[in-house]
């Protein structure tokens, strides 16, 4: 047996793999990364060498109000660690300037205090302007005009009132944006729920170029970078970090200049060659991500891009807070089949998009093709196998379901960290 141990909730699960059927494990190189820098060097370096812009320091002088967009507590961007910084250059520059930080929740529910307590530290909590974004309260929103797509470009007003707009976040692959971070602190951080819809509509999904690690073409991609510029996103902050959530890199400046100069850097690390297999293994790097089932999707495209049709998918995911998303979860369950689900989105029409379409979407084309086995002592079965999935409490529980679907021989990836590769 060859024994691994791989991210589970805030902690890792043990799990064993027979030797003769491992094919072999796809990490990101950002597990093995090592700089001598300390976290904080890296991000104060970052800043100090801006990339096609100006200094933040430069940014804001002279400014009365500034917004600064932060990722919500379902993203692990190291927070205690960027917003000291970014907050005590910003007032070592301008000490009166007005600041107030925007979580950017896209469609995810409020960030709780206790969620900003862990995130950002107390004394930023108790200290700062913090408000929750939510994508649903129109009375919150601006109509900025059209977006390339032809959808309504509706941003929230703190961000695009302000003198200044920034943003901070973390840049790792992404299941249909190609990359997280830049642009997507906007579209979808803190657009309305309007706007959300018609980005993530199912023409866009169902595009060959929405996938991990694709810009070109990437239609979702093309709508956000408009964004961002429309809203006048005039300096990010963005982080790379490795699997124990520590920042191993960081670029600041333009929000595509930089952004696209922290893509390459990921694009390098998280590249890895596929070897298609009966079964893949994958979690979704533990907390934060593999709290919902909604989130757990993500890691289940890399699964998806390195598994034999009619395979099976091993997804280690805690759910510990369900599934995430009620339309996500209904529009599962109530659906006959995956291929009956799939065929209703192709129907739906761009500004017709519902609410977490594109994970369901992107759930159901998965399930389509493969068998997916969630292994989690944290969720009830009744939920899981409601939405079309087995379920396995311990991961010796799940290799023995899919060694029945697939045979005693059948081959096996281990794909540590979903979120964290490319397969190509």
């Amino acid at each position: 047996m060859t024994k691994m141990n791989v991210p589970y909730y805030k902690g890792m699960m043990e799990i064993d793999i027979p030797e003769k059927n491992l094919l072999g494990v796809l990490e990101s190189k950002a597990n093995k990364y090592r700089i001598s820098k300390t976290q904080e060097e890296i991000v104060e370096e970052a800043l100090d060498n801006p990339i096609g812009s100006n200094s933040l320091e430069e940014i804001v002088k002279g400014k009365n109000t500034l917004t600064l967009i932060t990722s919500d507590h379902t993203r692990p961007v190291p927070s205690k660690v960027t917003l000291p910084i970014l907050l005590r250059r910003i007032r070592g520059a301008n000490p009166n300037i007005d600041i107030t930080i925007l979580i950017a929740t896209g469609f995810h529910r409020p960030t709780t205090r206790d969620e900003m307590i862990e995130k950002f530290g107390v004394e930023i909590v108790e200290n700062e302007k913090i408000i929750n974004h939510v994508s649903t309260d129109d009375s919150m929103m601006v109509n900025l005009g059209k977006l390339p797509s032809g959808g309504d470009l509706i941003i929230n007003k703190i961000a695009t009132q302000a003198d200044v707009l920034i943003s901070e976040g973390f840049i790792e692959s992404h299941f249909f944006a190609g990359f997280s971070g830049g642009r997507k602190s906007v579209l979808p951080g803190v657009a309305s729920a309007k706007t959300i819809m018609a980005n993530h509509c199912g023409e866009f999904i169902a595009s060959p170029n929405a996938r991990t690690g694709v810009l070109m073409n990437n239609p979702i991609h093309k709508d956000m970078v408009y964004a961002a510029k429309k809203s006048n996103l005039s300096f990010i902050l963005n982080v790379v970090i490795d699997s124990e959530k520590k920042v191993i890199h960081a670029v600041a400046g333009d929000s595509e200049k930089a952004h696209l100069k922290g893509c390459e850097f990921v694009m390098d690390l998280a590249k890895v060659e596929k070897n298609p297999s009966d079964i893949v293994v994958v979690t979704n790097g533990g907390y934060p991500l593999d709290q919902n089932m909604y989130q757990a999707v993500k890691g289940m495209t890399a699964a998806e891009a390195n598994c034999k049709e009619n395979g099976v998918i091993i997804m280690i995911a805690s759910c510990a807070d369900g599934h995430g998303g009620q339309s996500f979860y209904d529009n599962i369950v109530n659906s006959k089949s995956p291929r009956e689900l799939l065929d209703r989105i192709s129907k739906v029409k761009r500004n017709e998009t519902v609410p977490d379409q594109w994970e369901f979407q992107i759930l159901a084309r998965i399930l389509d093709k493969f068998t997916v086995i969630i292994v989690t002592d944290m969720w009830e079965s009744k939920y899981i196998e409601s939405m079309h999935m087995n379920h396995a409490k311990t991961f010796d529980e799940a290799l023995k379901k899919a060694f029945k679907i697939k045979g005693e021989d059948a081959s096996i990836t281990v794909i540590p960290d979903g979120v964290s590769v490319i397969v190509r």
